[in-house]
């Protein structure tokens, strides 16, 4: 059973939690806490657990909008589910995920489309993949006061690139690049790192390396924080769940049996019954029958 108890004043504004709140659990060597929301409700019941920081990613093109990857995603799209999950969370750290071609053409456009997650999408951050190669627009976002979370590993917005959904980082030559890529990025200005799918060796002795927290998804325990899919530790997206993925429940198997029963309850005649009816006064339903009866004899 968690020990953290949920919200109970509905109405109090909890403590917001920002990006030195992250630092300062790297410091105390604290793990962070990080999961994906899309929507409103999954951001309310997030914030209310505690959890850190939730980030609106990318991955929702293919959990909720049925893409086969995220390259389909358009910035369009994900400020839609921003503002959502903006409504929903008042204490988590919020990150938008900046989509694919929103900020590779050039740092003027990257620090364009990085202002919009805050000022239309509400976000308190952005996200956005690659190495070295994004110094240049990681430090033209920040400059504009916009805080920066890298992505290095397995970026699923390169999997063209990378051949697939495979880990990286499993060389010496690889290892070292993306060490590189980790400095670099710090160097830049990111205030986190997202390690995804790469050697749990190499996730910690980066985490040790840099003095920003990491955040690992599948990148093993030495990373300074987790993050997972929600529809993947839920169940919830069943057309494939990642080697690294703890399912916490079976949601699908659940609604399918609860669309099952209603389904049985409408066609056997059990659903609605009167408890779920709405009635009107007898003495109104005798005038409204009366009424008829006179307009028809008319």
């Amino acid at each position: 059973m968690s020990t953290i108890a949920p919200f109970t004043n509905p109405t109090a504004v909890p403590r917001k939690k920002t990006i030195q709140n992250l630092r300062q659990k790297k410091e105390r060597g604290e793990p962070i806490t990080m999961l994906t929301g899309y929507d409103y409700p999954t951001a309310l019941a997030l914030d209310r657990a505690g959890i850190d920081a939730i980030l609106v990613g990318d991955s929702l093109g293919m959990v909720v909008l049925g893409y086969e990857n995220t390259l389909s995603v358009t910035i369009d799209e994900m400020l839609h589910h921003c503002r959502a999950v903006a409504r929903g969370a008042r204490s988590a750290l919020l990150i938008g995920d900046m989509p694919f071609m929103s900020y590779q053409v050039s740092a003027e456009e990257a620090v364009r489309n990085a202002g919009r997650f805050l000022k239309e999408g509400g976000m308190d951050a952005v996200k956005l993949e690659g190495g070295s190669d994004r110094a240049n627009s990681v430090r033209a976002i920040i400059r504009a006061g916009i805080p920066v979370m890298g992505h290095l590993g397995l970026t699923p917005q390169s999997v063209q690139m990378l051949g697939g959904f495979h880990p990286q980082g499993r060389t010496t030559e690889t290892a070292k690049l993306m060490l590189e890529d980790a400095l670099a990025l710090e160097e830049a200005g990111c205030f986190s790192l997202v390690l995804e799918s790469i050697p749990t060796r190499l996730a910690e002795l980066i985490s040790k390396r840099i003095s920003i927290p990491t955040i690992g998804i599948g990148a093993g325990p030495g990373c300074d924080g987790q993050v997972l899919v929600v529809h993947d530790m839920l169940g919830f997206f069943d057309r494939f769940t990642p080697k690294f993925v703890k399912k916490y429940a079976d949601l699908q198997g659940e609604m399918g049996r609860v669309f099952g029963e209603f389904i049985s309850d409408v066609t056997e005649r059990r659903f609605p019954m009167q408890e779920h009816s709405v009635e009107m006064p007898d003495e109104e339903w005798e005038s409204l029958l009366g009424e008829l009866a006179e307009d028809e004899n008319k």
